[in-house]
């Protein structure tokens, strides 16, 4: 572990934003009320739809955007009035934001030069973080000689060379292609696991989240959805609106009346069994809708995906889609008719209304659940 690596672990603070609110006018309300604490030394992803107030959060904490009301603490700091320069935070921004006149020492050195850092100390630090980025044979590039890749490095070099104990991170990988965000992706989970800094990351992509998150914060107009572990997320949503968008593909919603016996579709057929009555949403992962021959339930197979290691099917189930994932070597007949059965270990059911989860709809004994194996 190097002097930095050190001082970066020493230095990360906890996040706490108690009634942090965001509002361009009485009828412009971007973030209501949040309240949310995020833990030193945590790596927190905030995910959500464009124009969710993902960035306008992430920009309140640096100091770049004034918060409405409420109050940031950075490290038992009130920080909300303090200029972004005296937060303790750095931040990479989704372009870079690269001097193009400087090579890469410089850029990465910019800000120890206007602290006042000597220059012995400055070569010392950027010689380390380059050796930690893998930017060591580059030092003496400018930008514009980079790939995307590069360049992504130098501007995540020059925040951490500051010592920073908070690192914020606006969607810095979405100018990169898909192997690039891959191999950045799997450099930051690296990087964090080595200097431990409390890092806030906004995105739009589930995936970066899911692989990236220690505690993943789920907005949706500008309110909190969930806020939990990716594999809580995943196999626990709160909502319909998180079991919609976490998953590749997403989650099945299915649009259920139960009558006292059974959740029934438009057409009668009964897809699980419940004494509960009134309108609701049902929720199924593609994964864990089991098709074979004697299944209860009745679809017809609209479309196929073959993706190599597993098959996407998508059918119409009385009117809805239904999407179901096939793993590799399942044989699943070629006709336009499936037969289905959905385990009931791995249904959701959301109110009809809210769409917010109910709790234990489908509770089992716990020897059950944990003996219960879906084949197709």
């Amino acid at each position: 572990m190097t002097a930095i690596d050190s001082a970066i672990r020493a230095a990360a603070a906890q996040i706490e934003l108690i009634g942090v609110t965001k509002a361009y006018d009485a009828k412009t309300v971007v973030i209501p009320p949040m309240d949310v604490v995020l833990r030193p030394g945590e790596f927190t992803v905030i995910l959500g739809p464009s124009g969710c107030g993902k960035s306008t959060l992430l920009q309140m904490i640096a100091g770049l955007e004034r918060v409405s009301g409420g109050k940031i603490i950075l490290g038992g700091r009130e920080v909300q009035d303090l200029e972004p320069k005296h937060r303790g935070c750095a931040m990479v921004f989704q372009n870079y934001a690269l001097y193009p006149h400087m090579t890469v020492a410089e850029n990465m050195a910019y800000s120890l030069k206007v602290a006042g850092v000597s220059k012995p100390d400055r070569a010392l630090r950027v010689a380390t973080v380059a050796k930690m980025l893998g930017l060591a044979d580059y030092l003496e590039r400018k930008p514009g000689q980079l790939s995307g890749g590069q360049r992504q490095r130098v501007a995540i070099g020059r925040a951490i060379i500051r010592e920073p104990g908070v690192l914020l991170f606006d969607e810095p990988l979405s100018n990169l292609d898909a192997q690039l965000r891959h191999d950045m992706r799997i450099e930051l989970a690296d990087l964090h696991r080595r200097i431990g800094a409390t890092s806030v990351f906004v995105t739009h992509d589930q995936v970066e989240a899911m692989t990236l998150a220690d505690r993943i914060l789920i907005l949706n107009k500008g309110r909190v959805e969930q806020f939990d572990t990716p594999k809580v997320i995943y196999h626990h949503p709160a909502s319909v609106f998180v079991a919609k968008f976490i998953g590749a593909p997403p989650m099945n919603i299915l649009d259920v009346t139960g009558d006292g016996t059974a959740l029934r579709l438009a057409d009668g057929q009964a897809v699980a069994r419940s004494t509960r009555t009134g309108r609701f949403q049902l929720g199924i992962r593609p994964e864990d809708v089991a098709a074979g021959p004697g299944g209860p339930i009745t679809a017809t197979i609209r479309y196929r995906e073959d993706l190599g290691s597993h098959e996407i099917i998508e059918a119409d189930l009385c009117g809805q889609q239904l999407r179901i994932a096939t793993p590799f070597g399942a044989e699943i007949d070629a006709s336009s008719t499936l037969s289905l059965s959905f385990p009931t270990v791995r249904l959701h059911l959301f109110d009809g209304e809210t769409g917010m989860a109910i709790a234990d709809a489908f509770e089992e004994p716990q020897a059950v659940r944990q003996s219960v194996k879906v084949h197709l």
